[in-house]
């Protein structure tokens, strides 16, 4: 695979954007806020479908939308637990607007079909070497961002009413959070597609937080298979050309997800057995 230039390139941005997805998406789902995420990257589509009917390229308008939408988001406090239904009811009305309004504006370029398709279930033909270098920078900047806020993060995630008793401003950390995730998400949003960001960003976390009951190793485990999940992914699109990028990428984290479950099932069914 490595003889092809455009394969060299989504691997490399593929893996950047597994380490800082793995970590990134580790703090949403510890967080709760996995429906939060969804809806950025929802909104990530209707941006990139803007730029590219205004002949940018797609990536601008991924970045910016998803800015735009975190820093929208990001002015409620971690704290206001009363008002979450009506926050997940509102989200669901963003999420169906953006999908609906991207299909406008996508409309409006040429190749609607090819590039409607592009957007929502990702590709890596059309990763370049600048490209790489973008996601690169804004990988490292998330993931550094991310490690310095880590601890008052984690204490706030934990008890938000003891982190503000400590002094710790909660509502900026959940700010700043949530616009670090709405970068990792346009990052990864240009090699899954709008709607199989989750793939990355859930499923290797979702599998750590089951195997591993330690924090940081927890951590460090959501980062491993979410590398393995893309590496696995692409090659079985090199290797298959009939099985789109996001599909593949998606089957490999749904497998290992089912694995971890049977795992964590069997001492469950051990302990049932010896009961009865």
């Amino acid at each position: 695979m490595w003889s092809y230039p455009y394969l060299r390139h989504a691997l490399i941005a593929g893996s950047i954007v597994a380490i800082v997805a793995g970590a990134l998406g580790w703090v949403m789902v510890l967080r709760r806020e996995s429906f939060l995420g969804h809806t950025l990257a929802m909104v990530s589509f209707p941006g990139a479908g803007v730029a590219l009917a205004f002949g940018l390229p797609p990536q601008v308008g991924y970045y910016l939308s998803t800015a735009l939408a975190a820093l929208v988001a990001g002015r409620r406090g971690s704290t206001q637990r009363s008002a979450d239904s009506f926050r997940d009811a509102t989200t669901g009305t963003v999420q169906a607007v953006a999908l609906a309004a991207g299909l406008i504006a996508i409309s409006a370029t040429p190749s609607f079909v090819d590039a409607t398709t592009s957007l929502l279930f990702g590709s890596f033909l059309g990763i370049t070497s600048m490209d790489v270098i973008v996601i690169g920078i804004v990988g490292a900047t998330c993931l550094l961002a991310t490690i310095a806020m880590a601890r008052p993060l984690i204490l706030a995630t934990f008890d938000a009413t003891f982190a503000e008793a400590a002094g710790l401003p909660v509502a900026k950390l959940s700010a700043s959070f949530t616009l670090v995730l709405a970068l990792v998400i346009a990052s990864t949003s240009q090699i899954t597609g709008a709607l199989l960001v989750f793939a990355l960003l859930v499923m290797p976390a979702t599998i750590a937080q089951r195997l591993v009951t330690r924090i940081w190793v927890s951590g460090a485990v959501s980062v491993g298979l979410a590398l393995a999940i893309v590496w696995i992914g692409i090659g079985c699109s090199f290797f298959v050309p009939v099985l789109p990028l996001g599909f593949s990428i998606t089957s490999v984290g749904m497998v290992l997800f089912l694995a971890a479950t049977a795992v964590q099932l069997r001492p469950l069914r051990t302990k049932v057995a010896v009961a009865i």
